[in-house]
């Protein structure tokens, strides 16, 4: 049976990489990236349906009133949500869904679906947190400093979800993270007890 899966990392721990690595898999060949509703501008090389859902402000506060939605939240001043129906509706074809979401939006939906499995991404260490963001050159230090502030949030949220991972190397956090969706087995012992100190040491800071 079709499954929702929601994926949820600290901004540079690697979520993204490594769910689309998942989705490039023969075993994910029947699962979709969840689709977003937004109220934003669509941009002229966005495609209605694939990323986003484009309504504007009245339709989308009309599916909040209707409880179209798995968990919305405002960024920026855009609204943006999971629509319900769309994920019910691919799911009852078949389809896993993905969705890749910030910790508290990953909550909403565990509380509003709560068959989903939500899987939480750690980095082994704030230092090694701290590398990612510096080498990627995407953010200043202030930017930096506060993503470092925010994860630290998000990991004392994030502790609890069905599923956690260490991403310290690529290929094994891959690993994991496809025994974590679709083995009956349970993630290598090894693998478990290390993310178990991660997660000690994180919780430590």
């Amino acid at each position: 049976m079709a499954q929702l899966f929601v994926i949820s990392a600290p901004s540079g721990t690697g979520k993204t990489s490594l769910i689309q690595k998942v989705l490039d898999e023969g075993l994910a060949s029947k699962a979709k990236l969840g689709v977003s509703c937004t109220t934003r501008e669509k941009r002229k090389n966005e495609e209605e349906g694939v990323a986003y859902f484009f309504v504007n402000e009245a339709e989308f506060n009309k599916k909040i009133d209707e409880g179209n939605f798995l968990e919305y939240a405002k960024v920026f001043g855009n609204l943006y949500g999971t629509p319900r129906d769309w994920v019910e509706s691919t799911i009852s074809q078949g389809f896993d869904v993905i969705l890749e979401l910030d910790v508290q939006g990953a909550i909403q939906v565990k509380n509003t679906y709560p068959d989903a499995k939500t899987i939480f991404i750690i980095p082994p260490s704030y230092e090694d947190l701290r590398n990612r963001l510096d080498n990627r050159g995407q953010d200043s230090e202030k930017t930096i400093e506060k993503r470092l502030s925010e994860a630290k949030e998000e990991v004392l949220s994030g502790k609890d979800f069905d599923y956690l991972l260490t991403n310290d190397d690529f290929d094994l956090a891959f690993m994991d993270l496809k025994y974590a969706m679709y083995s009956n087995s349970d993630i290598n012992k090894e693998r478990e007890a290390f993310t178990r100190k991660c997660l000690s040491h994180l919780l430590d800071q």
